[in-house]
């Protein structure tokens, strides 16, 4: 093979599908020429961990409009994403997630109480990052690319298997952060996995007002990172999709940029009035894709599932959103002192003095 014609065959293999990849359409029905269905106990598993992810994703919004967390970023409808992501990764893989990922997080198998941590206006980071392999959530947009990058060059300096999942938002994609982390992902084939979730909106922005480009997939094709579009509530694709991507990284084959095409069913936050920017018939649109009907279908129509499985896991969920609302509803005894610990291995002067001048006051507080 000439020069040229290896050249044209490798842009080739960078090139995502015109349209988005399915393994199951709307209505629940496998579709052909698309690959090879994930099997049954991984498909199972999805929706498993798919009803116990919305179960507490609807139950953390409730918390919120009690006051028990500051602020909940919901991720009802990209349960296929979450999910599917999540489960396609190995023990081994790191997981980047941002704020509105902690279904992704609950299903890497995290304490949902230390999930909400930062959400709740305690820790940052309330589980240990080193034991789950999961990143701190986060909070500033595209930040965690970079991170992610960063990790996975250095495992393979290493000679270590591990891959890296990064979790962003079609908002994140615009981000500079983003574009510095697809160059060296690209540069160093970097194993690690770039899985855009495109719900439409970066809070109130639509998608058409932060790029002309025909597909936030093709943002990978310039750095040289293989680039591939999937609908984004199929959680079969999903799946799939993330688990030959992270295969493929671990023989070498570096980078992947996911674009997954789906929708962000509430608003922004509870802070948020998504009226003001979207139609109430845009919403009702996809809801009739929704993620995880479009599984139970098919699961159904393949006697891969019964009622009393889907009672057993719905059972499940209801005992899992049961055990984070008795937990939330407990007041922590909270050390104000705790502010300064792991600013600095040693502490400055200045954190010293502020330390003792916060303590002083809570003394005078006390002694009035």
């Amino acid at each position: 093979m000439t020069t040229a014609a290896t050249d044209a065959a490798r842009i080739e293999g960078l090139l995502p599908s015109q349209t988005p990849l399915q393994l199951i359409d709307p209505q629940g029905r496998p579709t052909a020429g698309h690959g090879a269905l994930p099997p049954p106990e991984a498909l199972r598993r999805l929706y498993r961990d798919m009803v116990v992810g919305r179960r507490f994703d609807t139950q953390a919004t409730a918390l919120t409009k009690q006051g028990r967390l500051a602020v909940y970023p919901s991720s009802r409808g990209q349960e296929a994403c979450e999910v599917g992501a999540a489960l396609a990764m190995r023990e081994q893989d790191w997981l980047f997630p941002t704020y509105r990922d902690s279904v992704a997080i609950v299903s890497r198998s995290v304490d949902p109480i230390e999930v909400l941590c930062l959400l709740r206006g305690e820790w940052h980071c309330g589980y240990d990052p080193y034991e789950h392999r999961v990143a701190p959530q986060c909070t500033p947009l595209a930040t965690n690319t970079l991170h992610a990058v960063g990790l996975a060059h250095a495992a393979r300096l290493k000679g270590e298997d591990t891959i890296a999942v990064v979790l962003l938002g079609d908002g994140a994609s615009s981000e500079g952060d983003t574009h510095e982390a697809l160059n060296f992902a690209g540069v160093w084939n970097a194993p690690v996995v770039f899985l855009v979730q495109n719900n439409g909106y970066a809070i109130s922005v639509p998608l058409a007002k932060q790029t002309a480009a025909p597909s936030l997939a093709y943002k990978g094709i310039g750095y040289g990172v293989r680039s591939v579009l999937i609908d984004g509530n199929d959680p079969a694709v999903v799946y799939a999709s993330v688990r030959e991507a992270v295969e493929g990284a671990a023989a070498g084959g570096g980078p992947t940029l996911i674009e997954a095409i789906t929708y962000r069913m509430e608003a922004h936050t509870n802070a948020d009035d998504a009226s003001r920017y979207r139609a109430d018939a845009e919403v009702q649109r996809w809801l009739a894709r929704d993620p995880l009907t479009r599984l139970e279908t098919y699961l159904r129509e393949h006697d891969l599932l019964d009622d009393e499985r889907a009672a057993a896991v719905q059972a499940e969920a209801e005992e899992f959103a049961a055990s984070v609302r008795e937990r939330m509803n407990q007041d922590d005894e909270l050390d104000p002192a705790e502010l300064f610990e792991h600013v600095y291995a040693r502490p400055t002067a200045q954190l010293v003095a502020q330390r003792q001048e916060l303590l002083a006051e809570l003394g005078n507080q006390e002694d009035a």
